[in-house]
């Protein structure tokens, strides 16, 4: 047995030898120097990524500071916006911000991996692909143009017909108040807007995910008699969960940084109202709207703090993402 064993770790041997030995002899010169050069090329390109990230933040901060000598980190929690008296804050459009954003994330999280499921585990291959590819087009479709769409068709629609059903149910509650009163701009638009700009990332990536999980799982739900709710429920979700949390996150990511459909629909008013059935403002949408009309330095310093502040609640987001999504890592595999 072992005299077998012997031959055969010879032969072995012999063949990693050989093919080795016609490996070699179909190299040219260049080729021992692609490791090289593939590592050089790829680390160039992190190291750019690194220095391009760098310049945004001292750019942006660089341009902020005169605001932040002026104002400091009162700014974040002060109010008033009086580019006549040159006071500024931005606790209202940071609040604007945060409500919008986590609003359309709301809506948007459920209806992303509805139309993921459906499309990798319910749809016929007939319906799947045009269905898929109509959903995708939608974030081909520039933010203006959503915008115009929200002015002349979602705002009135939801104005007039919207905002006052919720309003006849949930009005009790302060921030579903007025919805009588049928303003067509209001935080709630831009919540619905945001909701139509941020499905087709998460949907996508959401699909993918479920594609991704393994058929040998699926398949032994079933055979252990588990309907296929029950399969989903218990094995694709489970398994790709950490994915769908960074699906969302990127999907808010997009949300917290929209300015245009925003400003266009969102009735670019301060202070912020109680209810969400009335105008409001957002950072991304008062720095579209006031920047190239700016009265004075300070007040130009002011919109760019505003944007330092969304760009650290973004860092902060994409963070905090990172970690849950290793937190669920840590939770499936047991690790380390």
């Amino acid at each position: 047995m072992n005299g077998r064993s012997r031959v055969a770790d010879t032969g072995h041997a012999g063949a990693v030898t050989a093919t080795a030995a016609r490996l070699a002899r179909t190299r040219r010169r260049g080729d021992r120097y692609g490791d090289g050069v593939l590592y050089g090329l790829t680390a160039a390109a992190s190291f750019i990524g690194v220095l391009v990230v760098a310049a945004i933040i001292w750019r942006v901060a660089d341009g902020a500071w005169p605001a932040i000598k002026v104002f400091h980190l009162g700014f974040i929690w002060h109010n008033e916006w009086n580019p006549v008296t040159s006071r500024f804050g931005a606790r209202d459009l940071i609040i604007g911000t945060v409500i919008t954003s986590l609003g359309a994330m709301l809506l948007a999280a459920p209806l992303s991996i509805a139309i993921g499921l459906f499309l990798s585990e319910l749809a016929p291959a007939s319906v799947r692909g045009p269905v898929g590819t109509l959903i995708e087009m939608l974030a081909a479709v520039p933010s203006v143009v959503v915008g115009l769409w929200g002015i002349y068709v979602l705002a009135p629609f939801d104005a007039q017909h919207v905002q006052p059903l919720l309003s006849s149910f949930l009005g009790w509650i302060p921030i579903f108040s007025h919805g009588q009163d049928k303003i067509e701009s209001t935080v709630f638009t831009a919540m619905i807007v945001l909701t139509i700009m941020t499905i087709p990332i998460t949907s996508s990536i959401c699909r993918e995910l479920f594609l991704g999980v393994p058929t040998e799982l699926e398949e032994g739900a079933i055979g252990l008699g588990a309907t296929r709710w029950e399969m989903v429920k218990t094995v694709v979700v489970p398994t790709v969960r950490g994915g769908i949390v960074a699906a969302v996150i990127l999907g808010l990511g997009r949300a917290l940084g929209e300015a245009i459909a925003v400003r266009q629909v969102i009735g670019n008013f301060s202070p912020l109202k109680t209810s969400i059935f009335e105008p409001g403002d957002t950072l991304a949408s008062r720095i579209a709207n006031q920047y190239q009309g700016a009265p004075s330095n300070l007040a130009v310093a002011s919109l760019i703090y505003l944007a330092l502040i969304l760009l650290v609640i973004t860092f902060i987001t994409n963070v905090a993402a990172q970690r849950v999504v290793k937190r669920f890592e840590f939770q499936r595999t047991g690790g380390d």
